[in-house]
């Protein structure tokens, strides 16, 4: 370098050399980077290695050029990881990706709102070369091609992306840097940048000497800058790109290496420390190199950076939704309905003028398609899923997509309902199709007409959607064993089969990505590659052409990434139907290619890489061709109910005016105001208790003075000027009582001073008033030396502290001259004997020995607000269990709050009782019983887990210790707590008994309960029915006769038999009502009544386990239970039977489907095939490997029972 390109370099500020150091270069000396050459790229061999950060990390603007005084921040990588990618690239003969710095996907994504992130502008740049060593490099830029087959990435690009595509805020482009006299290149050199998300992306190219390679040597480091000029530390970006060296013959194929990195401040850029042997690149014949010049070439494609201010609305024209916390899918839903513009008319037309604000679904769904109509920012969500009924839990609760937009579109079509919207959920969404079963050999047809709202499409083993069509109504021919019951025709080789005979406006297809896998027991994701058009036609699959083509244009992708443990969901939107893709990612709002919104979101494995895809598509909506404007057709405001826009405008006012409250809180402080009648009704050592006092709060300017503010409590509390003072209550410490300081009304002080964060800007104020009887205060002026003091009076019989009062009273008062005054305030005779305390702890009174002293010498604590007790020094009877104040305050020193749960109540909140740490377990049981109206000879307890909030082990009724030493575990500040039960018999009888926990199946099917039997130990099972007969209350028409059955995962089994020991039975888990089985299946126990048709059971009929489900076998809910199946009757006679013993209304029972269950679902579109029973008979032991028959329907009561713990379906309550 020449003086004036070192004097320019460190004259210029804002611009950092591009200059590399020579500590730079003896660091990149000891890269592990990896091994020689002969790998296989696309061109030459490489030299092996992992990707890293070629930069210092930008600590100083400009960091990422490696200029003077940076140090590199290198990522190391070993030699052998590198072999085994090389090695793995070789043998496919692709190039080798690059997994370091690879942004796994973040599966507890917290979503920050965007109107709080920095909204800095990033300042373009002014890059100058600085190096002398060679000439200025050139750079050539573009946006990915000008005409209509213009490559990115190797891939055509659309005539609609084109102007994105040269925007600053594209997602992707690609871009180029010439490095002429490469041959005498010395130092690092920096492209001029180019702009993608905004950001300014550059390459940085530099010599490297890796002597630790297998193959020492010289080598190119290149590598690609983000932001390398910003100095802020609160950014990143995800980025993927191509590093490219061009050859001099542009119809060959440039070398090419891939890089995956979020860039950050601290690792603003990444590459290869060797891209390529230096002695590669200078061979002519390799054809890298022209005139001593070189091409590098970067195509990056990058999200939308975090942590920058991005305008979605000003980038794309809309914005985005904000994230609770797991709802992504949900936002990806609700943007696709939003763009459904003719459902978004609807939905603005629905009555909401008497809904209540916080319960109506309609309301709120209007309010966020309005606010995503209006708004600038990112629209919140939490006033739509508190309509839902859901709770803060709820929505940290990922569901499936499918069922939360059936249980949406429901509630919105029964709003619609008796209005001029009726049907218009049906007449978007609502297609038709049609089941069949043909005989070949006689003219015999069944036929049946179903509607959908969607359609699953299988895509396991399915190329496209075309195959998953014609998959779908691929038809079964029902042969042999399997032949139809054709009535009069008998047994008859038949075909079975589906065919479409509506498609509707807007098809909502689900790939079914989410398939239960019957090895493992669970639902897993497929992530298999397939392929759908922009536009499809669905003639092919129609029964008979409807009066327009079944032509359908793509409208939305809603892609899944991750597994079936979790992921995120985004959604690629075309709102116009013009081409012009969007890319909406919670509040993140952008827009994206043809390319990026198709293509890229097939699934399966990358061409190149071997990799496969975890993000893929598992929705697609289309719109009807034919129709496609009048769905899509454009929202107005004038299409908004103006009763509605002023709803909503003054909810938004209001909503405004909270903010604007909210903002100015910290000019205001509130003075929350003390009566001393609130400190009569407090029965504690204390004068009251902060959290509960009924305060009366005034809201005050911090600037009024004190003056001002005596005259305004005056006015509020209506008190002329001069029969009230005013003390500030000082906040407690160390358990000793509060701390008054009178308040000067003439001082110049301001309110000021109570505004303080740790006082949350509000101040407790005590107003004293006139004592009773009396209309002004006495004395009328304070001194110095008057104190005030409070008084109680404690009453041994009752065991009470009653407030008597307060006073001013000199130091220099006897302890006597205050006894007879307190005679006087007690309504005690003159000459009573009392006892005097003062209260120095809340739990701790000190008792006042000589009635001779003064106060300023009796009294340890002496100040404003000190605490005298005092009670008649001989007690009026005996036998009193705390006849002194004393002994009263020995106990409230051993007192604590208790709680006490109910084991029985799911999430019980339970009760607190104030018990003594001394108390017996008798004491504890009584002091219970009388709580819940309960003989405490009836009660069993059970201790806290101390690693956890469930029952542990049950407390002996023997226990001789005391609460102390139950809770020993609780630690000081947490909540103490101990779980109970109501016995049905005396607990001193318990010792012989076996308590077992059970489910009651009420006879109407419809709801379980638990019961808690107490049989003989060694008895059986019949013993343990007889015990529940004792329990149990039957219907006149009972037949009084019980089974248990077994429960595993809503499946049901036959129970043990009547004379099984119960000893035999499964031993309990640590839930006692949850039975573990020797295969390792969690099993519940189930009574229930045996229906009359069931008591005699002949030699040709079984019960049959009947379940419910909705989709898959996945998903099963409800309450299970048995059918009498009778041999060679029909399905439809034993499905009649079950809609009697269910009471499910004709029309209701329409949308039931019978299926026979196994490791999968076969439906029985045939009623009139006959039963045979064997098929339902099974291994007993292993529920799962028995058939089952199943009803599909919709799940409408999502109410969970204590023990399904791991199912969780989607509800919306209001």
């Amino acid at each position: 370098m020449d003086d004036l390109a070192r004097q320019k370099a460190t004259s210029d500020s804002s611009i950092l050399s591009s200059l590399v150091a020579p500590k730079r270069r003896k660091e990149s000396n000891n890269i592990p980077a990896g091994g020689g050459g002969g790998g296989e790229g696309r061109g030459v061999g490489i030299e092996e290695q992992e990707p890293e950060g070629g930069g210092a990390g930008g600590r100083r603007r400009g960091g990422g050029g490696g200029g003077v005084g940076f140090q590199l921040l290198t990522r190391f990588l070993t030699v052998l990881g590198g072999k085994r990618a090389h090695r793995t690239a070789a043998k496919t003969g692709k190039e080798f990706l690059p997994t370091e710095g690879l942004n796994a996907m973040d599966y507890d994504k917290t979503v920050e709102a965007m109107d709080t992130q920095d909204d800095n502008e990033i300042d373009p740049p002014n890059i100058q070369n600085l190096t002398n060593a060679v000439a200025p490099p050139t750079a050539a830029a573009n946006g990915g091609g000008g005409g209509a087959n213009a490559d990115v990435g190797g891939e055509a690009m659309a005539l609609d992306d084109q102007d994105y595509m040269n925007d600053e805020v594209r997602s992707e482009a690609t871009f180029s840097f010439q490095i002429p006299k490469f041959s005498r290149l010395t130092e690092s050199v920096l492209s001029p940048p180019y702009y993608v998300r905004n950001l300014p992306w550059k390459i940085l190219a530099m010599p490297r000497t890796n002597e630790n390679a297998v193959a020492p040597g010289k080598g190119l480091g290149f590598f690609l800058q983000c932001n390398g000029e910003s100095s802020s530390n609160n950014w990143n970006c995800s980025a993927s790109a191509e590093l490219r060296l061009l050859k001099v013959d542009t119809n060959v194929e440039p070398f090419i290496r891939r890089i995956r990195h979020t860039f950050c401040m601290q690792e603003n850029d990444w590459g290869f420390s060797s891209f390529m042997n230096w002695q590669e690149i200078m061979d002519p014949a390799n054809g890298f190199i022209e005139n001593d010049t070189i091409t590098l070439q970067v195509h990056v494609n990058a999200e939308p950076p975090r942590g920058i201010f991005w305008d979605s609305k000003k980038h794309t024209g809309y914005v985005g939704l904000k994230n609770q916390g797991a709802t992504c899918y949900m936002n990806s839903l609700l943007q696709t309905l939003y763009f459904t513009n003719q459902l978004r008319k609807a939905v603005y037309k629905m009555p909401t003028e008497a809904d209540d604000d916080c319960k109506s679904v309609a309301l709120a769904l209007q309010r966020v398609f309005h606010d995503l109509q209006t708004q600038n920012k990112p629209v919140g969500t939490k006033k739509l899923t508190k309509s839902f009924g859901w709770d803060a839990l709820d929505s940290f609760m990922q569901h499936d997509v499918q069922e939360f937009l059936r249980v949406l579109l429901d509630k919105l079509e029964n709003k619609m309902k008796g209005t001029s919207l009726e049907g218009t959920i049906p007449k978007l969404f609502e297609g038709k199709m049609i089941s069949y079963i043909k005989c070949q050999n006689v003219d015999y047809t069944s036929r049946r007409t179903e509607t959908f709202y969607d359609i699953q499409l299988n895509i396991k083993g399915k190329k496209n959607i075309q195959e998953s069509f014609r998959d779908y109504i691929a038809t079964e021919i029902l042969d042999d064993d399997n032949k139809y019951d054709a009535g009069e025709h008998g047994l008859q080789k038949a075909e079975k089969g589906i065919l479409f005979s509506k498609f509707p406006p807007v098809l909502h297809l689900h790939l079914m990505r989410f398939q239960y896998d019957p090895i493992s027991d669970n639902s897993v994701k497929f992530n298999d590659r397939f392929e759908f058009d922009e536009m499809i036609n669905l003639d092919p699959f129609l029964e008979k052409p409807e009066d327009t083509p079944a032509t359908y244009i793509l409208h939305a992708v809603l892609v899944h990434s991750g597994d079936n443990h979790g992921g995120h969901y985004v959604v690629y939107i075309n709102p116009k139907n013009d081409g012009k893709w969007c890319k909406f990612d919670d509040d993140v709002v952008c827009r994206c290619t043809r390319t990026e919104a198709i293509e890229q979101n097939y699934g399966g494995h990358d061409n190149e890489l071997n990799l496969r895809h975890s993000s893929n598509a598992y929705m697609l909506v289309y719109v009807r061709e034919s129709v496609v404007h009048q769905v899509l057709e454009e929202v107005k405001e004038s299409d908004i109910p103006e009763e509605l826009l002023e709803r909503l405008n003054e909810q938004r006012r209001i909503q405004q005016a909270r903010r604007i409250e909210r903002t100015e809180a910290s000019s205001f402080v509130n003075l929350n105001v003390l009566l001393s009648d609130y400190m009569e009704v407090h029965q504690k050592s204390d004068l009251f208790d902060a959290t509960t006092a009924a305060y009366r709060t005034l809201k005050v300017r911090k600037t009024l003075d004190l003056a001002t503010v005596a005259v305004q409590i005056g006015r509020a509390f209506k008190i002329e000027h001069g029969q009230f003072r005013l003390w500030e209550v000082k906040k407690p410490s160390n358990q000793k009582p509060h701390k008054f300081e009178y308040i000067d009304p003439s001082s110049a002080e301001t309110c000021s001073k109570y505004a303080s964060p740790e006082t949350k800007h509000s101040c407790t104020i005590f107003l004293e008033l006139p004592l009773p009887g009396r209309t002004e205060l006495e004395p009328a002026k304070i001194t110095f030396e008057d104190t005030l003091l409070f008084f109680k009076c404690y009453d041994p019989v009752d065991k009470r502290l009653n407030y008597c009062g307060h006073g001013l009273y000199k130091p220099s008062t006897t302890v006597a001259e205050l006894a007879r005054d307190l005679c006087k305030r007690a309504y005690f005779e003159p000459d009573t004997e009392l006892q005097l305390y003062e209260v120095v702890d809340i739990n701790k009174a000190q008792k006042i020995t000589d009635q001779f002293q003064t106060l300023q010498t009796a009294l340890a604590l002496l100040g404003h607000g000190t605490i005298i007790v005092f009670e008649k020094l001989h007690p009026p009877q005996e036998n009193l269990e705390f006849p002194t104040c004393e002994a009263y305050f020995k106990d409230l020193f051993c007192r604590m709050e208790v709680v006490f749960l109910d084991t029985l109540i799911p999430n019980d909140t339970g009760f607190t009782l104030d018990l003594s740490s001394e108390s017996t377990y008798d004491q504890i049981a009584k002091a219970v019983g009388r709580r819940i109206n309960v003989n405490p000879y009836e009660i069993q307890f059970f201790k806290s887990k101390n690693y956890s909030d469930l029952p542990g082990q049950p407390l002996s009724h023997s226990f001789g210790g005391s609460l102390r030493d139950v809770l020993q575990y609780s630690k000081t500040k947490t909540i103490r707590k101990l779980f109970y039960q109501k016995l049905s018999i005396n607990i001193n009888e318990l010792e012989n008994k076996k308590q077992f926990r059970c489910l009651y199946l009420m006879p109407n099917l419809k709801e379980e309960k638990e019961l808690i039997l107490y049989p003989n130990k060694n008895g059986t099972v019949r013993d343990l029915l007889e015990e529940a007969r004792k329990v149990i209350e039957f219907g006149e028409a009972s037949t009084k006769q019980l089974r248990i059955s077994e429960l595993s995962k809503n499946r049901l089994s036959p129970g043990p038999a009547d004379d099984t020991p119960l000893d035999q039975l499964h031993d309990y888990t640590e839930n006692p009502f949850v039975q573990k089985s020797s295969i390792g299946n969690q099993i519940m126990y189930r009574i229930e009544e045996v229906a009359e048709d069931e008591v005699a059971l002949g030699e040709s009929e079984m019960l049959v386990p009947v379940l419910h489900f909705t989709k898959d076998i996945s998903s099963v809910f409800g309450i299970p239970f048995f059918i009498r199946a009778v041999q060679d009757e029909t399905y439809a006679s034993l499905k009649e039977r079950m809609k009697k013993k269910l009471v499910v209304s004709d029309k209701e029972w329409e949308k039931y489907r019978l299926a026979i269950i196994t490791e999968h679902i076969d439906y029985i579109d045939d009623e009139m095939i006959q039963i045979n029973l064997e098929m339902f008979r099974g291994d007993r032991t292993d529920p799962h490997s028995r058939t089952f028959l199943g009803l599909e329907h919709i799940n409408k009561n999502t109410k969970r029972s204590r023990f399904n713990y791991m199912e969780k379906a989607i509800k919306i309550y209001n």
